[in-house]
């Protein structure tokens, strides 16, 4: 894996927040980018419905014809109400300090993914329902 995408500085693991999350193995300063997202992978937009679930969770508009299916690790970045970065130009960018072993979080209702699903982040501030 090429540096590039930041992937030596994060690692996946088991989250509070649901399943694996991504976490922090340095500390990342605000406007900093976490990580670069990896865009080799896409399909048609007509072929997602043809993906099993599992992968259809991992997937995030591209363009007009194309659709990104998100890899490893920045599949593994979980929604929080409360999150620490944001989705600018497919890279997660740092919107505050992230500490060493924090998990690494987005608001997935914002980053034009269009997910629609219940909350579980338990933030003080969670919304319960995303998208």
């Amino acid at each position: 894996m090429s540096h590039n995408r930041s992937v030596d500085d994060v690692e996946v693991r088991e989250s509070g927040i649901q399943g694996r999350g991504l976490y922090a193995l340095r500390e990342f300063n605000a406007g900093e980018i976490v990580l670069r997202w990896d865009l080799s992978h896409t399909i048609p937009n007509e072929k997602v419905a043809s993906l099993i679930e599992a992968e259809r969770r991992y997937t995030h508009p591209l363009e007009d014809q194309r659709t990104l299916i998100v890899q490893p690790p920045e599949r593994f970045v979980n929604h929080s109400c409360r999150n620490n970065t944001e989705v600018r130009d497919f890279s997660d960018v740092a919107l505050r300090r992230i500490e060493v072993g924090e998990e690494i979080t987005s608001d997935y209702g914002s980053d034009g993914s269009g997910v629609r699903f219940d909350c579980l982040c338990g933030s003080d501030n969670c919304r319960k329902q995303i998208g």
